[in-house]
């Protein structure tokens, strides 16, 4: 395997529900001691990258919050870049923050775009509907991530994607995905260490979000079985992995 960088699930890999997967912060130091470059490209929708990194370090790893990209951080740079300054942000928990601190404007009423995430059990049929009315309005759908679901501690819970498809589906938009599998949030982490795909690995729990969005850019895709790991989903995937291992611990018998 001649791997030079490796871009690295957060949710899954490094740690599920509140625990962290063990020998997860040993692989990382190791990683760290041999040279390669890292990233963490994580679908979470609902922190600010500070507070991810926060939340990373209660579990005992020490990683930059330089170092982590999410999908808030693409959709930010997917409106400056266009001058889109107003958006109807439909997601939980402290996101707003990546938004609001690069001048963007929460609203309900005349926005550029509805920018959808996990919402969780404040995904209502009220909310559902302002974004339904703003897009028929001429807002644009911007999709922070699109999985169909995620690993609680509890079980398998719905994510962003069933919802963003029921949007489509009433609206007759399609979707503008920001977050994995998306090329450019892929490229996002990619350019930030200078690292070309075919000399890259990503390691993530979700065979299509993770290892297909990897492979379709030309990465290696490592498939771990952990977090939402599903041996029959696996089966079933148009998707086939590069490697398979049971945890990110493993892959230290790989590294140079």
């Amino acid at each position: 395997m001649d791997i030079e960088s490796y871009l690295i699930d957060l949710d899954g890999v490094l740690y599920v529900g509140k625990e962290p997967v063990p020998g997860a912060a040993r692989l990382l130091e190791m990683l760290e001691e041999k040279g390669y470059n890292y990233r963490f490209v994580s679908n979470s929708t609902r922190r600010q990258r500070s507070s991810v990194a926060r939340r990373l370090s209660e579990m005992g790893f020490s990683i930059p919050e330089e170092r982590i990209f999410t999908p808030s951080l693409a959709a930010v740079e997917r409106m400056r870049r266009e001058g889109r300054k107003r958006c109807y942000l439909l997601t939980t928990g402290d996101v707003e923050c990546d938004f609001l601190g690069s001048g963007i404007t929460l609203s309900d009423q005349n926005v550029d775009y509805v920018v959808m995430g996990d919402a969780g059990a404040e995904m209502t049929f009220e909310r559902l509907n302002a974004a339904l009315r703003l897009i028929l309005d001429g807002a644009g759908l911007l999709a922070l991530e699109r999985d169909r679901y995620w690993q609680e501690e509890g079980g398998l819970v719905l994510s962003t994607g069933p919802f963003v498809a029921a949007l489509e589906y009433a609206t007759g938009i399609e979707a503008d995905l920001v977050g994995k599998p998306s090329p450019g949030f892929f490229r996002m982490a990619l350019d930030d260490m200078g690292a070309a795909p075919e000399k890259t690995a990503m390691i993530g729990d979700d065979v299509i979000t993770d290892v297909g969005g990897a492979q379709a850019l030309g990465m290696f895709g490592i498939l771990v079985r952990t977090g939402k790991f599903r041996p029959d989903l696996v089966a079933s995937a148009s998707v086939r992995p590069d490697m398979m291992i049971d945890s990110i611990a493993d892959l230290a018998g790989y590294l140079k």
